[in-house]
């Protein structure tokens, strides 16, 4: 176990981890503490084959990483003594200060927590899973990789919001992007999957699961994405409603009563796909839709319309394209979204074979045919590996 990472995603009521192997890729072993601070609390561990489960009382992270690492001793594996390089935390916002992975102080800790103000559904719980990780172990390097870290070299015209200059600059108020961790990945392993120097290479990443979002990358750089100063801006998402006319908000608080905070729960948990038909799990909207439900056809409609709008967007801001990636779970598995998003525009060089697009694998695989101008690529994403990565090379 020397050299690998411990990589750590905490949630405000769950933590996944991973043992990760950055040399060879190898997750080693895996875990969901679930129903933190429930009586109900729930956690699958998985190593060698074997799946183990937990059930009782988690009353907080700190305990629900013990009782992990118990289940990592009970296959053999003592975190305390096994030599692990680092632990990888994901954060989700870094705001202006963090443009890279950090080894963790207390000072960025004190920072992670002063930006929960941009993200207050993540960094929150971020800190304190990391937190808790490093009571547990002390002695081993603690590393930040920021989800907005990828998306720092937008250019000005990208980043800014055409809000007051004076007020912007005092709360921050830019976009920043998000899920930077996998379109950084998936865009370099499209470039080393077409041996391609990525410097060359014009690429849309379209990382599309519950939550969603679009990038547009030239040479290596992101020079666009959907995702802003929350990840609530872009693409329609699982129970986020992706873009909307910011007026909106004013006219729910003054037509409906609703505050700010009631708001803030529609358009993040209550919008998206569910808050059209009532589903955000795209095996159920397949099914509805497959049923005649006229809402749940719209929903995908809708979806699809929203995700179209952003591919036509990127070509034309990087004038032209050499590669258009699926990645993420809708991406990854749904040969529907990926043939709608895409159909009808072989005119621009962009041509779907439809008997590759059916095909299952989780390998990169071309989707395109053979004479499309434009490369379709299916490349699955891995941001544990990338933090595992990340977090080896900075401690």
């Amino acid at each position: 176990m020397k050299d690998s990472v411990l990589v750590v995603n905490s949630g405000s009521s769950s933590v996944k981890y991973q043992l990760v192997d950055p040399e060879s890729g190898v997750a080693i072993a895996a875990g969901l503490v679930e129903r933190i601070g429930e009586p109900d609390g729930l956690i699958t561990h998985h190593h060698d084959g074997v799946d183990r489960e937990h059930r009782g009382p988690i009353p907080d992270h700190g305990e629900g990483l013990r009782l992990a690492f118990d289940m990592f001793a009970a296959t053999g594996i003592d975190l305390t003594t096994a030599g692990i390089a680092a632990v990888g935390h994901r954060v989700v916002h870094g705001g202006e200060v963090f443009h890279e992975p950090t080894v963790i102080t207390p000072e960025v800790l004190a920072e992670i927590r002063r930006l929960s103000a941009l993200a207050p559904l993540h960094n929150p719980a971020n800190a304190l899973g990391i937190e808790s990780a490093m009571r547990v172990l002390p002695s081993v390097p603690h590393v930040a990789v920021f989800d907005t870290a990828f998306f720092h070299t937008l250019p000005m015209e990208a980043r800014t919001y055409a809000v007051d200059a004076e007020i912007a600059k005092a709360h921050g108020v830019r976009r920043y992007g998000f899920h930077g961790t996998s379109h950084q990945f998936v865009s370099g392993r499209v470039a080393e999957f077409l041996g391609r120097d990525p410097g060359t290479l014009k690429q849309i990443v379209l990382h599309l699961g519950n939550g969603a979002s679009a990038s547009a990358i030239d040479g290596g750089r992101a020079v666009d994405t959907s995702m802003g100063l929350t990840p609530l801006e872009g693409l329609v998402m699982g129970t986020r409603s992706g873009d909307i006319d910011p007026g909106l908000v004013m006219h729910l608080r003054r037509s409906a009563g609703l505050d700010v905070d009631a708001i803030d729960e529609l358009l993040n948990r209550r919008s998206g796909l569910k808050g059209l038909c009532g589903v955000n799990d795209f095996r159920e909207l397949r099914r509805l839709i497959d049923d005649g439900d006229e809402d749940a056809a719209l929903a995908y409609d809708v979806y699809i319309h929203r995700l179209r709008k952003y591919v036509g967007a990127y070509l034309l801001n990087l004038g032209g394209v050499d590669v258009i990636t699926f990645t993420a779970g809708v991406g990854e598995n749904s040969v529907p979204v990926r043939a709608d998003a895409l159909a009808g525009l072989e005119r621009l060089g962009i041509e779907i074979d439809p008997d590759r697009n059916a095909r299952r694998s989780r390998e990169p695989r071309v989707i395109s045919t053979d004479s499309s101008a434009v490369t379709v690529l299916v490349v699955p994403t891995n941001e544990e590996l990338a933090i595992a990565r990340f977090a080896r090379a900075c401690a």
